[in-house]
């Protein structure tokens, strides 16, 4: 049973940080491709960040997020995702979602490529 349980969303100020967490069951990080997708109102979700967590160096990153986002696991148990989110923007206001997938090399953004989602966690940047 794949479980992805998202939290850290919150209000923040442009310009400020949050780091998104995801916790997930067990040997997920390990056997499946994980990411970040992002949902504003009236707009399709997005691919923000996606890593496979087996792999070294092995992320994928959208453009609008590039040297803003990272995306990375706990090196402890490998059972929580982040996502650390810096220099934020009014635009990066979304509902955030964690996502997992079967292995497919290149990575994906895709959200077709993603079977199994947590619920959300939503974020919202003032300016």
């Amino acid at each position: 049973q794949v479980q992805l349980v998202e939290s850290g969303g919150g209000s923040v100020q442009a310009g400020g940080s949050l780091r998104l967490s995801c916790q997930a069951s067990t040997y997920i990080l390990s056997r499946y491709v994980v990411g970040w997708f992002r949902q504003a109102p009236g707009k399709e979700r997005e691919g923000v960040a996606v890593m496979h967590a087996a792999v070294a160096g092995s992320t994928t990153y959208a453009d609008s997020v590039k040297f803003r986002f990272t995306i990375s696991k706990d090196d402890d148990n490998w059972s929580t995702l982040y996502l650390q989110m810096t220099s934020l923007k009014p635009e990066d206001t979304a509902m955030y979602y964690c996502a997992a997938g079967p292995n497919r090399w290149p990575l994906s953004l895709h959200q077709a490529d993603f079977a199994y989602w947590g619920q959300g966690t939503q974020v919202t940047v003032s300016s």
